[in-house]
């Protein structure tokens, strides 16, 4: 597909990328051993988007023949000029490195079967309801996405990448004082169904955890309101360094009033926080996203956004970097053929420092170790909102009783600066994360555990 691609780059009246985009799907979910669904999806097509005078033009079709690639060129061009002289003062698009090479990360073991799928649930049921017997409820998924996409554009670059992610996800529930108490966890990441450990065998210890854990929840009780002293761990630590931090400093979003635009140069976290968005698999190769070529033929590269707790830089497209006077490194992503590439995060991290864990927690007499987030949501002055469904007290330096389900929120660059530890183990979030920005989009998030200052809210 990419030679077909590239045999057609030419036709482009203005500078302009052609793509052609494929999202495969799988998904097999089961309730208390019962199949809830069974499904597999196939998206794709092609688009074309060119850069004339200031004005983007997007066309896309869901077919890749000859005739179809040459339709969304011709209309992309006439979508451009239809917008008349909008922007004819703006800037030209910013020079970035062009992005090149094979990018594919398909198994080399035979794909697996829906019926293998279907296996692997039925066996991970059997187990956990014969050896917990006190739940109410076993909720189970597993599911496989693949991007799969081609580029080539008129300057030259071209570009295949294959990227797949597979998540098992289990939920369990109890009877508890107060009604049904859950907690549920996700195993999986990088790569397909058939080059993870999602054998029943072989997820023992890794049940064994995540029952305990709901069985001590169960029997914990509500946390105070109010400010705490608290040791996030990385999996919270990631999620915020993606929705509180991050998106406030998408240039995109920087453009639109971000309070992030107000900062650059200054503190804004700790001198102990260095937090950054990289390109490939992250700066340890583990993470559960790859990308090496932006949707607009971009070589990636990292950004340190924060460096020592100083705001150094933004994501960029090749347009906001013009704007904004800065290099594109690489995020300008589309989820879709369907979809124009936005400025979008790909693996966002605080970096490891050199604090233990239990020292952590032993320099707290009075707070919080908290776990694992669920939903929650942050806006462009970086206050935020997360829900917590897994945590601790922590009394005189050691873990006491489980939470139950609760909140914390807060203003992120101020939560930041009143960091004293960051751990020296860094985790990605092993199943990865959705981002939902205009369009959904597969993103990496990690970091090591902090301890901080956060408000938690009480009673979830």
């Amino acid at each position: 597909m990419l030679d077909r691609l590239a045999a057609f780059a030419g036709a482009f009246k203005a500078p302009g990328e052609l793509r052609w985009h494929v999202n495969l799907s799988t998904q097999v979910t089961m309730r208390k051993g019962v199949l809830l669904s069974n499904g597999q999806s196939r998206g794709g097509g092609v688009s074309a988007r060119l850069y004339d005078g200031g004005i983007y033009g997007f066309a896309a079709a869901p077919s890749d023949d000859d005739d179809a690639i040459r339709t969304v060129i011709a209309k992309a061009a006439e979508n451009a000029a239809s917008v008349g002289g909008a922007r004819r003062n703006a800037p030209a698009r910013a020079a970035s490195e062009p992005g090149e090479g094979l990018y594919d990360y398909r198994s080399e073991r035979p794909a697996s079967s829906a019926a293998q799928r279907v296996r692997i649930l039925k066996g991970l049921d059997s187990l956990i309801r014969e050896k917990y017997p006190d739940l109410v409820n076993v909720d189970i998924s597993l599911s496989s996405h693949a991007s799969e996409k081609s580029l080539a554009t008129t300057e030259g670059v071209r570009t295949y990448s294959y990227v797949p992610r597979s998540v098992l996800s289990v939920r369990m529930a109890v009877e508890a004082n107060g009604g049904l108490v859950d907690l549920h966890n996700t195993l999986g990441g990088f790569g397909e169904i058939q080059d993870q450990s999602f054998e029943p065998e072989s997820l023992l210890a890794w049940l064994d955890d995540l029952h305990e854990e709901l069985r001590r929840k169960a029997e914990g009780g509500q946390c105070e309101a109010g400010l705490h002293d608290v040791v996030l761990d990385s999996d919270l630590a990631g999620i915020l360094a993606h929705e509180a931090i991050g998106h406030t400093c998408e240039a995109d979003l920087v453009l639109a009033g971000s309070i992030a635009g107000d900062h650059v140069g200054g503190m804004v976290a700790s001198e102990k926080i260095t937090l950054g968005d990289y390109a490939g698999r992250g700066p340890d190769g583990k993470s559960s996203f790859a990308i090496h070529v932006d949707d607009e033929g971009t070589a990636c590269r990292d950004v340190t956004i924060i460096e020592n707790g100083v705001l150094r830089n933004f994501l960029h497209s090749r347009q906001t970097a013009a704007e904004l006077g800065a290099e594109p490194a690489g995020n300008a992503r589309a989820f879709a053929f369907s979809d124009e590439p936005l400025v979008r995060m790909r693996n966002t991290a605080i970096l490891a420092g050199k604090d233990k864990l239990a020292d952590m927690i032993g320099a707290i007499d009075r707070g919080y170790y908290l776990k694992r987030a669920t939903n929650g949501q942050a806006d462009l002055t970086s206050e935020f909102m997360f829900g917590v469904s897994c945590g601790y007290e922590i009394r005189n330096g050691k873990i006491g009783r489980a939470i139950r389900d609760t909140t914390i929120s807060g203003v992120a660059f101020d939560m930041l600066k009143s960091v004293t530890h960051v751990g020296d183990e860094f985790k990605w979030s092993g199943a990865g994360g959705w981002c939902g920005k205009k369009q959904p989009i597969a993103v990496g998030m990690g970091g090591p555990a902090i301890k901080c200052k956060i408000t938690i809210g009480g009673r979830g």
